[in-house]
Protein backbone atom coordinates (compact mmCIF):
# COMPACT_ATOMS: atom_id res chain seq x y z
CA UNK A 1 0.00 0.00 0.00
CA UNK A 2 1.12 3.34 -0.98
CA UNK A 3 2.11 5.93 1.90
CA UNK A 4 -0.64 8.20 1.16
CA UNK A 5 -3.07 6.02 1.34
CA UNK A 6 -2.35 4.45 4.79
CA UNK A 7 -1.87 8.41 5.79
CA UNK A 8 -5.76 9.01 4.35
CA UNK A 9 -7.07 6.03 6.25
CA UNK A 10 -4.89 6.76 9.48
CA UNK A 11 -6.52 10.69 8.96
CA UNK A 12 -9.80 9.06 8.20
CA UNK A 13 -9.70 6.53 11.33
CA UNK A 14 -8.79 9.04 13.67
CA UNK A 15 -11.90 11.54 12.76
CA UNK A 16 -14.13 9.01 13.08
CA UNK A 17 -12.74 8.21 16.82
CA UNK A 18 -12.90 12.25 17.56
CA UNK A 19 -16.32 12.21 15.73
CA UNK A 20 -17.92 9.00 18.43
CA UNK A 21 -16.47 10.29 20.93
CA UNK A 22 -17.83 14.14 20.91
CA UNK A 23 -20.96 12.39 19.79
CA UNK A 24 -21.02 10.25 22.82
CA UNK A 25 -19.87 13.27 25.13
CA UNK A 26 -22.87 15.20 23.84
CA UNK A 27 -25.28 12.73 24.37
CA UNK A 28 -23.62 11.84 27.91
CA UNK A 29 -23.73 16.00 28.78
CA UNK A 30 -27.60 16.27 27.01
CA UNK A 31 -28.94 13.72 29.35
CA UNK A 32 -27.37 14.69 32.26
CA UNK A 33 -29.09 18.03 32.00
CA UNK A 34 -32.25 16.23 31.66
CA UNK A 35 -31.75 14.32 34.59
CA UNK A 36 -30.88 17.18 36.76
CA UNK A 37 -33.73 19.01 35.81
CA UNK A 38 -36.38 16.35 36.41
CA UNK A 39 -34.48 15.99 39.99
CA UNK A 40 -35.45 19.85 40.24
CA UNK A 41 -38.99 18.87 39.06
CA UNK A 42 -39.07 16.30 41.44
CA UNK A 43 -37.51 18.39 44.66
CA UNK A 44 -40.19 21.28 43.96
CA UNK A 45 -42.80 18.75 43.85
CA UNK A 46 -42.31 17.28 47.31
CA UNK A 47 -41.64 21.08 48.88
CA UNK A 48 -44.80 21.64 47.17
CA UNK A 49 -46.50 18.65 48.72
CA UNK A 50 -45.30 19.73 52.40
CA UNK A 51 -46.44 23.06 51.99
CA UNK A 52 -49.61 21.45 50.87
CA UNK A 53 -49.79 19.76 54.45
CA UNK A 54 -49.22 22.62 55.93
CA UNK A 55 -52.19 24.75 54.41
CA UNK A 56 -54.75 21.95 54.75
CA UNK A 57 -53.53 22.26 58.58
CA UNK A 58 -53.78 26.20 58.99
CA UNK A 59 -57.77 26.14 58.27
CA UNK A 60 -58.01 23.83 61.09
CA UNK A 61 -56.03 25.85 63.35
CA UNK A 62 -57.45 29.01 62.55
CA UNK A 63 -60.87 27.77 63.98
CA UNK A 64 -59.40 26.12 66.71
CA UNK A 65 -58.19 29.32 67.75
CA UNK A 66 -61.36 31.38 66.51
CA UNK A 67 -63.51 29.96 69.16
CA UNK A 68 -61.06 31.72 71.74
CA UNK A 69 -60.24 35.17 70.29
CA UNK A 70 -63.27 36.33 68.48
CA UNK A 71 -61.97 40.04 68.30
CA UNK A 72 -59.31 39.01 66.72
CA UNK A 73 -60.72 38.22 63.43
CA UNK A 74 -58.46 40.29 60.93
CA UNK A 75 -55.24 38.22 62.27
CA UNK A 76 -57.60 35.24 61.32
CA UNK A 77 -58.65 36.18 58.00
CA UNK A 78 -54.52 37.66 57.36
CA UNK A 79 -53.53 34.27 57.86
CA UNK A 80 -56.15 32.86 55.64
CA UNK A 81 -55.41 35.37 52.50
CA UNK A 82 -51.95 34.46 53.14
CA UNK A 83 -52.57 30.72 52.98
CA UNK A 84 -54.81 31.24 49.32
CA UNK A 85 -52.17 33.11 48.05
CA UNK A 86 -49.30 30.42 48.69
CA UNK A 87 -51.90 27.93 47.49
CA UNK A 88 -52.23 30.06 43.84
CA UNK A 89 -48.49 30.87 43.35
CA UNK A 90 -47.65 29.26 39.62
CA UNK A 91 -43.88 29.63 39.85
CA UNK A 92 -41.06 28.96 42.78
CA UNK A 93 -40.47 32.77 43.19
CA UNK A 94 -44.02 33.85 43.43
CA UNK A 95 -44.60 30.59 45.85
CA UNK A 96 -41.31 31.89 48.08
CA UNK A 97 -42.88 35.46 47.98
CA UNK A 98 -46.46 33.94 49.08
CA UNK A 99 -44.61 32.26 51.76
CA UNK A 100 -42.65 35.09 53.19
CA UNK A 101 -46.07 36.51 53.94
CA UNK A 102 -47.32 33.13 55.27
CA UNK A 103 -44.91 32.97 57.33
CA UNK A 104 -45.37 36.37 58.89
CA UNK A 105 -49.29 35.81 59.30
CA UNK A 106 -48.78 33.08 61.23
CA UNK A 107 -46.20 34.51 63.57
CA UNK A 108 -49.14 37.22 63.99
CA UNK A 109 -51.71 33.89 64.88
CA UNK A 110 -49.00 32.43 67.45
CA UNK A 111 -48.33 35.82 69.33
CA UNK A 112 -51.94 36.48 69.88
CA UNK A 113 -52.43 32.87 70.90
CA UNK A 114 -49.71 33.16 73.71
CA UNK A 115 -52.28 35.71 75.32
CA UNK A 116 -54.71 33.03 76.01
CA UNK A 117 -53.51 31.10 78.41
CA UNK A 118 -56.62 28.33 78.20
CA UNK A 119 -55.90 28.02 74.45
CA UNK A 120 -52.48 27.15 74.65
CA UNK A 121 -53.76 24.39 77.25
CA UNK A 122 -56.70 22.70 74.71
CA UNK A 123 -55.84 19.63 73.49
CA UNK A 124 -56.88 20.31 69.50
CA UNK A 125 -54.48 23.32 69.47
CA UNK A 126 -51.28 21.91 71.02
CA UNK A 127 -51.45 18.89 68.68
CA UNK A 128 -52.32 21.30 65.51
CA UNK A 129 -48.72 23.44 66.49
CA UNK A 130 -47.46 20.15 67.04
CA UNK A 131 -48.03 18.78 63.61
CA UNK A 132 -47.00 22.26 62.14
CA UNK A 133 -43.39 22.34 63.79
CA UNK A 134 -43.17 19.17 62.39
CA UNK A 135 -44.15 20.03 58.94
CA UNK A 136 -41.73 23.08 59.08
CA UNK A 137 -39.12 20.92 59.46
CA UNK A 138 -39.95 18.79 56.82
CA UNK A 139 -39.95 22.04 54.38
CA UNK A 140 -37.13 23.35 55.65
CA UNK A 141 -35.41 20.13 54.27
CA UNK A 142 -37.23 19.37 51.55
CA UNK A 143 -35.99 23.12 50.50
CA UNK A 144 -32.66 22.46 51.13
CA UNK A 145 -32.84 19.38 48.32
CA UNK A 146 -34.68 21.80 46.10
CA UNK A 147 -31.95 24.38 46.40
CA UNK A 148 -29.22 21.81 46.20
CA UNK A 149 -30.85 20.05 42.94
CA UNK A 150 -31.11 24.16 41.21
CA UNK A 151 -27.52 24.22 42.34
CA UNK A 152 -26.13 20.93 40.81
CA UNK A 153 -28.10 21.86 37.55
CA UNK A 154 -27.04 25.47 37.32
CA UNK A 155 -23.21 24.83 38.07
CA UNK A 156 -23.80 21.70 35.15
CA UNK A 157 -25.17 24.64 32.70
CA UNK A 158 -23.01 27.20 33.14
CA UNK A 159 -19.87 25.26 33.49
CA UNK A 160 -17.31 24.83 30.29
CA UNK A 161 -17.73 22.44 28.05
CA UNK A 162 -21.90 21.25 29.08
CA UNK A 163 -22.68 25.10 28.73
CA UNK A 164 -22.56 24.53 24.98
CA UNK A 165 -24.87 21.70 25.07
CA UNK A 166 -27.33 23.23 27.63
CA UNK A 167 -27.29 26.70 24.95
CA UNK A 168 -28.07 24.38 21.45
CA UNK A 169 -31.21 23.32 23.54
CA UNK A 170 -31.38 26.56 25.28
CA UNK A 171 -32.12 24.90 28.90
CA UNK A 172 -33.27 27.71 31.30
CA UNK A 173 -31.77 28.87 34.55
CA UNK A 174 -33.54 27.69 37.67
CA UNK A 175 -33.86 29.90 40.60
CA UNK A 176 -33.51 29.04 44.02
CA UNK A 177 -36.23 28.95 46.82
CA UNK A 178 -35.76 31.82 48.68
CA UNK A 179 -37.67 34.58 50.78
CA UNK A 180 -37.19 37.77 50.24
CA UNK A 181 -36.04 39.03 54.01
CA UNK A 182 -34.45 38.19 57.14
CA UNK A 183 -37.38 38.28 58.77
CA UNK A 184 -39.07 35.70 56.90
CA UNK A 185 -36.22 33.49 56.68
CA UNK A 186 -37.22 32.52 60.61
CA UNK A 187 -39.17 29.54 61.18
CA UNK A 188 -42.42 30.76 62.96
CA UNK A 189 -41.68 30.39 66.46
CA UNK A 190 -43.90 27.80 68.42
CA UNK A 191 -43.92 28.32 72.07
CA UNK A 192 -46.88 27.37 74.32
Amino acid sequence: MEAWLIAVLVVIGVALLLTIILVTWWITTYNKLIRLENDIDESYSTMDVYMKKRYDLIPNLVETVKGYVKHEKNVLEDVMKARYSCMTANSPEDKAKNEGLLAGTLKSLFAVAENYPTLQANKNFVELMNSLQNIETEIANSRKYYNGSVKLYNNKKETFPSNIVAKHYNFKDRVLFELSSLEERKTPKVEF
